[in-house]
């Protein structure tokens, strides 16, 4: 096992459980992941922290990966230079579960939201679901020898789907492309050609649910053997949104209004039509699945409403890491703003925010890619920039008025200054909660 976040642990703890000698290490040698080592010790796992035994990783029947670790990672080449396959633990966990079938949703954003929001209707409509994979909980920990469940949702980043050469879903959904992960990958194609990898194992069977409204999912699905279903916000389509009468419909059913979804942003939307559109293949009456939306709760970091504060409404989007889910965000703003945004560079630009920041009262920036913020759209917004996440906050609240709402939106990972997004996101709430 190379990697030791939460998939690597899960992964080498099942393994172990099940009889299978395994090696398990991670060059980072924080004090935390010393604490993990001991406890995969206590199941026999040799582990090493700090450092990869690549002799001990040649002589492996198998190499479960991390997606966290990068293909041009040493030991990863050192595998493949001594013939050992190369895995995901969402692959060898879809080895397992043969007794339930797969639902995978990917794209750049908006997979999490409609990762949750199939299970849940699923659950809603008493089917036996749950979600796992990059929505947090690591897919192999379904395979636990349990009743199997009849529909495994799982959301797969383009990470994960890289070394996943055994997946094969029964239905897959692909909720829209944008550069990203550009500090990972040597040019946007290549991204997207990990994504496009949700479709290598297609046959006539297979169901794929598409953004209609995106042309490069489409042209990336455009091969793909199968049945493609398509939703759309802008026109009739398999599920769709009519504007006029605010409904949301799938074949030729008016399924809810769009009221009723308790969700910020018309993006929420498209995962919703995302997700009746895949219900509906399974065969449920999706009649009945309007006050099931109704009822889905917000994931945390997703345009979460935290507190209002003497009419200033508080925004966690701490989940926007890159700069297409930060204009998604922008495009929810319906008053008046003062943004907050920062984090690790990744090579992307931060100029296609621009158009979105008529609206934008003031923008606090912090973090590495401060200067950069500043240098991009100094001259398009009201920009300032502190040193931290609190400044930033103090900062707001001395700016914002009445009536209007304060952003985190970072358009960055967290790893400058944070552990991950939810720790960025935490802080966040934390710091909002103190006012």
């Amino acid at each position: 096992m190379v990697g030791l976040g939460r998939t690597g642990v899960a992964a080498s703890g099942w393994l172990a459980d099940h009889g299978v000698r395994v090696y398990a290490s991670d060059a980072d040698g924080r004090p935390e992941l010393r604490d993990v080592a001991e406890k995969l010790r206590a199941k026999s796992v040799v582990v090493d922290v700090g450092l990869h035994d690549l002799q001990r990783i040649k002589e492996c029947v198998a190499v479960v990966v991390s997606p966290g670790v990068p293909p041009n990672a040493p030991p990863i080449v050192a595998a493949h230079a001594a013939g050992v396959e190369v895995v995901s633990e969402l692959d060898l966990a879809a080895r397992m579960l043969t007794d339930s079938k797969l639902i995978v949703v990917t794209g750049t954003n908006g997979k999490t939201t409609t990762t949750a929001l199939i299970a849940h209707l699923l659950r809603a409509a008493g089917r036996s679901a749950e979600a796992a994979g990059n929505i947090g909980r690591p897919l192999i920990a379904l395979a636990d020898g349990s009743t199997p469940l009849e529909w495994v949702v799982v959301e797969a980043s383009s990470f994960q789907l890289h070394d996943s050469p055994s997946l094969a879903p029964a239905i897959g959904v692909l909720t829209n492309l944008a550069p990203d992960h550009l500090d990972r990958y040597q040019s946007v194609d290549a991204y997207y050609a990990d994504k496009q990898r949700l479709f290598r194992n297609a046959t006539a069977a297979s169901i794929w649910m598409l953004n209609g409204d995106d042309v490069g999912v489409l042209e990336l699905a455009k091969d793909a053997a199968g049945e493609q279903r398509r939703w759309s916000t802008r026109a009739a389509a398999d599920a769709w949104w009519n504007r006029s009468s605010n409904k949301m419909i799938v074949g030729d059913r008016e399924v809810a209004d769009r009221a009723q979804l308790p969700l910020l942003g018309d993006h929420n939307v498209e995962n919703a039509l995302a997700a009746l559109l895949v219900v509906a293949a399974v065969g449920v009456d999706v009649t009945a699945m309007g006050r099931a939306l109704e009822t889905f709760s917000p994931l945390p970091h997703r345009l979460e409403r935290v507190r209002d504060i003497h009419g200033v409404l508080w925004i966690n989007d701490s989940k926007a890491t890159n700069v297409a889910s930060t204009r998604v965000a922008l495009d929810a703003m319906d008053r008046p703003f003062v943004l907050i945004a920062g984090g690790q560079d990744k090579g992307e630009s931060f100029e296609p925010l621009a158009p979105l920041l008529g609206n934008c009262r003031q923008m606090i920036v912090y973090g590495a890619t401060a200067k950069k913020f500043q240098q991009q759209l100094g001259n398009t917004v009201h920009l300032i920039v502190v040193d931290s996440l609190e400044s930033a906050v103090r900062l707001g609240v001395d700016n914002a008025q009445s009536g209007e709402q304060v952003l985190l939106s970072p358009a960055c990972p967290s790893f400058d200054q944070f552990r991950n997004f939810e720790a960025r996101g935490d802080e966040f709430k934390r710091l909002v909660g103190n006012l």
